[in-house]
């Protein structure tokens, strides 16, 4: 369901604003056109005299709208194996896309970063509402080397990119300052709000390995210059030890997994201020053989053996995290997860969930706009039955999401909003 009325009272249950504040007990939201109005006691709300609708708690958890920063929607999250894509038409995965999106918004997400697959027409088609879905931040096309991660065509020639990505391509092949610049320059004029680029090999592409190095230094350097001057921010795909201190040193403002992040990687994150994002989803899901191609299981495994271990490691350290999934490796509408495993390697309860709201947001550059309730934002509010620091595994089970409300507009209720009378 999805509802227009212009004032939303959200009663009757604990809220967690995402501030790093700790839980109050029958608080209560008052919105009006798509923006938290107040937020406060239930006992001290104001007085509301227009029409107006009241979404229950029913006792519940109050939460802002999550944010996953590490989606790829036009992809499945069953397995990717080329040869399961070779009569798949171009453009098809717009349209897979669409019931992911909701999905992905019925599980309490109500913005995503998709870091290659999506375009401004998504983008769009979501602002306007003609597909139902989270707000879309889009890098457009990662930035990645001939042969590396991004360029996903085969020995014998086939490009299964050109099926997952916007315009026929999931990436942009960019070999030295000069590409790197133009294909900087071309993300941002297609509506890319961050530029992802590849600094390590990795899983899927058939030409390379997580040791492999990707773009070098100087090659990331000019994109995060450019990037800088727009104010966008760099994502990078870094698996191994070394590409992840490349990245860093080159700027980045991410990066993405982190696998084999070491003591050395660690320290330039915690200089740099970078953020974390581990996609411990996919990378704790075991690969399946039956979906996968036989290279991308190996690499995968050999991935795993140590990658708790590092992550845990950096967590403690103090390292920023940011939660993103890599749904469309895993599957979709199920993102919460996550937060599960932040915990499980070595976040706080509350740390976790404000991985997946203040931080995130604070990593999109939507700080101002999203990730915590507070009068002023924009009402994205997720109502979660229980509590979630007492078993933070709740929210990942997307039946446990009650309440989805994004932009003041309600679209999962399943404790019935109801008309209010006047207060």
């Amino acid at each position: 369901m999805t509802s227009a009325v212009r004032t939303l009272v959200v009663r009757n249950g604990t809220v967690i604003d995402g501030t790093g504040e700790g839980p109050r007990h029958d608080w209560a939201l008052v919105l009006r056109d798509g923006r938290i109005d107040w937020i406060g006691p239930a006992d001290q709300a104001p007085h509301v005299g227009e029409p107006h609708e009241e979404v229950d708690a029913a006792g519940g958890t109050i939460l802002p709208g999550f944010v996953d920063t590490h989606v790829h929607m036009t992809m499945s999250g069953d397995g990717m194996n080329p040869a399961d894509l070779i009569d798949q038409p171009p453009h098809y995965g717009y349209f897979t896309a669409i019931p992911r999106l909701r999905a992905t918004l019925d599980a309490g997400v109500t913005s995503v970063r998709d870091l290659a697959g999506l375009d401004q027409a998504v983008v769009r088609a979501v602002e306007e509402g003609i597909v139902a879905g989270p707000r879309v931040t889009t890098a457009y096309r990662a930035l990645g080397p001939t042969g590396g991660h991004g360029d996903f065509r085969t020995c014998c020639g086939f490009d299964y990119g050109t099926v997952l990505g916007p315009d026929g391509a999931v990436s942009i092949n960019t070999d030295g300052p000069a590409e790197a610049l133009r294909a900087t320059r071309e993300v941002m004029r297609k509506g890319a709000g961050v530029i992802k680029v590849m600094a390590s090999g990795g899983v899927w592409s058939p030409q390379d390995t997580p040791w492999h190095d990707g773009l070098n230094v100087e090659e990331m350097s000019a994109i995060v210059r450019e990037a800088a001057s727009h104010d966008i921010p760099v994502a990078a795909h870094a698996q191994s030890a070394r590409s992840i201190r490349n990245a860093l040193t080159a700027g980045v403002t991410s990066v993405e997994h982190g696998y084999e992040i070491d003591e050395l990687g660690i320290e330039l994150m915690l200089e740099n201020g970078a953020y974390l994002v581990p996609t411990l989803s996919t990378a704790t899901t075991p690969p399946d053989p039956a979906k996968s191609a036989d290279y991308a299981v190996a690499k995968k495994l050999r991935l795993q053996e140590h990658l708790g271990e590092n992550i845990t490691a950096a967590v403690r350290a103090g390292v920023r995290v940011a939660l993103g999934t890599d749904s469309g490796i895993c599957p979709h509408g199920r993102n919460l997860r996550e937060l599960a495993l932040l915990v499980e390697h070595g976040m706080s309860p509350m740390g976790a969930l404000l991985a997946g709201t203040r931080d995130a947001a604070d990593l999109l550059g939507l700080s101002e706009e999203i990730g915590t309730l507070e009068p002023g934002k924009r009402a994205d509010v997720v109502v979660c039955s229980g509590d979630p620091l007492a078993d933070i595994s709740l929210p990942g089970d997307p039946d446990n999401v009650t309440v989805v409300i994004k932009d003041g507009a309600v679209h999962k209720d399943t404790t019935g909003t109801r008309p209010g009378t006047a207060n």
